[in-house]
């Protein structure tokens, strides 16, 4: 009977202490876009208690849209979301504490029919080139910069462009309206499942003008204060980050669990869009500064004040402290 009470108390004096260990881990509220991509990451955290063992509970709250997620973050509705570095350093050029913690270097590139006889960017001179976003696009600005340093040609001025949303790059791509699509990355896999030809990466064109490949472009930004109020908080998400990576990039299992988020209508898109996650993911540490300059320095060139604000360098404090 002793030894029964005995055990009894040692279970209950274990139930509080974990409930107590429950209680005081840090949660981490992630505004995301609905249907965007990190949402496989983060449900790969979830799903494997990946925030519990690195010491934080994660709870994804989902937007219409990444300019709603950006607002959650600034009104303190929600503690992490998504953006490129550039954005990010132009938000703590101009005040805000914000800090990238590296996520993804899946960048875009362009595409062509199946068909088509392009060989390279220059054979696009004088046809319809479909890009998503706007005329700051940075794959845009990178493929143009290339185009004028590899071949001497005004990408610009010798094509016709068509800006518009993904979905909509996306059908006219397919459709056969352009001569060649420039959109995000998970478009251009289901492009290329489609049986669309990649004409040039932008890693390629990036790495001919002198560029990091390895410099993550996408990222989850935090407040510094929120990282200040919770000690190695940004270590322990990048962890769990990386661990959800390993987990993808090894274990096909992983990719069956998330399937059904990843609105692929065949197995060729799911294929290919898991090919070209994996392809995106950056190795691990932290963030090459001289390469982040000369990317920046770029940027500043091509696409000025209306692309970087006041960030003309790396603002001190941008990047993480993660290893």
């Amino acid at each position: 009977m002793t030894l029964m009470k005995h055990a009894l108390g040692l279970f209950a004096g274990l139930t509080i202490t974990s409930a107590a260990v429950a209680q005081d881990m840090p949660t981490v509220r992630a505004a995301v876009l609905q249907i965007g991509t990190v949402n496989w990451e983060l449900a790969t955290i979830t799903e494997n208690g990946l925030d519990e063992k690195h010491g934080f509970d994660l709870e994804v709250q989902p937007f219409a849209d990444n300019g709603a997620t950006r607002v959650a973050v600034e009104g303190d509705e929600a503690d992490i979301a998504v953006a490129d570095w550039i954005w990010v350093a132009r938000q703590r050029a101009a005040g805000k504490d914000y800090v990238f913690i590296p996520y993804s270097r899946a960048v875009g590139g362009v595409v062509v029919p199946e068909d088509s006889d392009a060989q390279s960017l220059q054979d696009l001179a004088g046809g319809k080139i479909g890009i998503a976003g706007g005329p700051l696009d940075k794959s845009w600005l990178i493929l143009r910069a290339y185009a004028s340093r590899e071949y001497g040609l005004d990408l610009a001025g010798e094509t016709e462009q068509v800006f518009g949303a993904p979905p909509l790059i996306f059908k006219s791509g397919l459709g056969g309206e352009t001569d060649g699509a420039i959109n995000y990355w998970h478009f251009l896999a289901k492009m290329k499942a489609a049986g669309m030809r990649e004409l040039i990466s932008v890693e390629t064109a990036g790495t001919a003008l002198g560029l990091n490949p390895d410099t993550p472009l996408l990222g989850y930004f935090m407040k510094e204060s929120f990282i200040e109020a919770n000690p190695g908080i940004a270590q322990a998400f990048y962890d769990a980050s990386q661990d959800a990576k390993g987990l993808l990039r090894e274990d096909d299992a992983a990719w069956e669990a998330i399937r059904p988020r990843m609105n692929a209508s065949d197995d060729a898109q799911f294929e290919q869009l898991k090919a070209d996650f994996i392809a995106g993911m950056p190795v691990r540490g932290p963030v090459d500064l001289g390469g982040a300059e000369r990317f920046l320095e770029l940027m500043a060139e091509l696409g000025g004040e209306d692309l970087v604000g006041q960030a003309t360098t790396v603002p001190d404090g941008l990047f993480a402290d993660v290893q």
